[in-house]
């Protein structure tokens, strides 16, 4: 079976009542956990982006917890776990505001790893490497949000470079 284009799904759900477009929606929520995660997403999280960002930063710093330090493999596999989870919560907001504060949150959190992760070149460069899309992120922001939040990625820069 060949998918249909977006389009042509589009130009056919226009046509389908509310009650159809429900079922359709539940049904595909059943199948994978990434449309469910996206409907929870849309049915409830995205009025309040504030309270959407601050619950995801909860997720990380959790999740980063749970780290087991025994050695560098097991943090590497963890660390791009909860990499993985953070860029699918991300993609869910579509948004650069929460993009910028939640990759920023994960290096802040990187950095309270011990071991550090200096030590390692994988997880310094996957460090390195989300700061750098933080800084594109917040370079498509507004001027003013743009000040506050290449101060906080400037102080992460340095305190990398510290701990160097």
């Amino acid at each position: 079976m060949k998918a249909a284009t977006i389009s042509e799904i589009k130009k056919e759900l226009k046509f389908k009542t509310n009650q159809e477009l429900i079922d359709y929606c539940l049904k595909m929520a059943r199948f994978k956990l990434e449309s469910k995660e996206l409907l929870t997403y849309l049915v409830f999280e995205s009025e309040n982006e504030d309270r959407y960002v601050s619950g995801v930063q909860d997720y990380i710093s959790n999740e980063f917890d749970t780290i087991s330090a025994t050695n560098y493999y097991y943090i590497k596999k963890t660390v791009r776990k909860i990499l993985r989870q953070t860029k699918r919560y991300i993609r869910y907001s579509k948004n650069k505001e929460s993009e910028a504060i939640l990759l920023m949150h994960f290096c802040k959190q990187m950095l309270m790893v011990r071991p550090q992760i200096r030590h390692n070149r994988v997880l310094s460069n996957m460090y390195n490497k989300q700061l750098e899309l933080a800084g594109k992120a917040i370079s498509t922001l507004h001027e003013d949000l743009q000040y506050d939040l290449f101060q906080d990625l400037e102080e992460l820069a340095t305190l990398s470079s510290d701990t160097s």
